[in-house]
């Protein structure tokens, strides 16, 4: 089961929470919602890269709308003086079309939250032996090394998988490490995971973590 539900929609209600909501009166609308939140957060990776974005969590209202960003770095996020946060708020509103005459009206609430054991999260080891995969780091002393800091951290388990042209190979293959225990068929295991693409000179690597944080009772 593991290998083919994603752990946190499989744990989705239980253990994790919707990272969207919202509700929507009819079916134009939920698409016209779901486009935007799509562009959000794609805008967000992009603009803040070296920020540590480990999650972006969104909630509308009538009014307006609540967004909740939780990373590493939270000051390049605020920016000096909460610059960067004005700007940020001015780049949403033009992806939302709201107009500029109503833009003082629309209730924005930009809400940032340090995430202080980065590499208790998989969406922020994915990007981080992603990063390293794209600067030619060695595959196996990277999984290695990052899977011991993961375990410092606090996690009862780890797994990375490699999937693709690795190190330039002519034929493409998989590589999974392991540290710890990781069980994916149990939901009361508050597991983790997170995918992201590595893009190389000879092709995408594509990057897989799981984490076993927590066991709940």
């Amino acid at each position: 089961m593991g290998n083919k539900v994603n752990p946190n929609g499989y744990r989705l209600g239980i253990l994790h929470t919707w990272s969207s909501r919202w509700f929507a009166p009819d079916k134009h609308q939920y698409r016209k919602y779901l486009f935007e939140d799509v562009q959000i957060r794609k805008m967000l990776r992009e603009r803040f890269m070296n920020a540590g974005l480990v999650s972006v969590e969104i909630e509308r209202s009538l009014s307006g709308m609540r967004i909740v960003m939780s990373a590493v770095r939270p000051g390049i996020i605020i920016g000096r003086g909460g610059k960067g946060l004005e700007d940020l708020r001015k780049v949403i509103l033009t992806l939302l079309k709201v107009p500029v005459a109503e833009q003082s009206k629309y209730t924005l609430d930009l809400k940032i939250e340090q995430f202080k054991k980065p590499f208790l999260s998989a969406r922020y080891t994915a990007d981080y032996i992603a990063e390293r995969i794209i600067k030619n780091f060695s595959h196996r002393n990277l999984a290695h090394n990052t899977m011991d800091r993961v375990m410092e951290s606090g996690a009862k388990g780890v797994k990375v998988m490699y999937a693709g042209r690795i190190r330039g190979a002519r034929i493409a293959r998989r590589e999974k490490y392991q540290l710890g225990t990781v069980p994916l068929s149990s939901i009361r295991e508050d597991v983790d995971f997170a995918h992201t693409p590595a893009l190389t000179r000879n092709g995408y690597v594509g990057v897989k973590v799981w984490i076993c944080r927590t066991t709940t009772t």
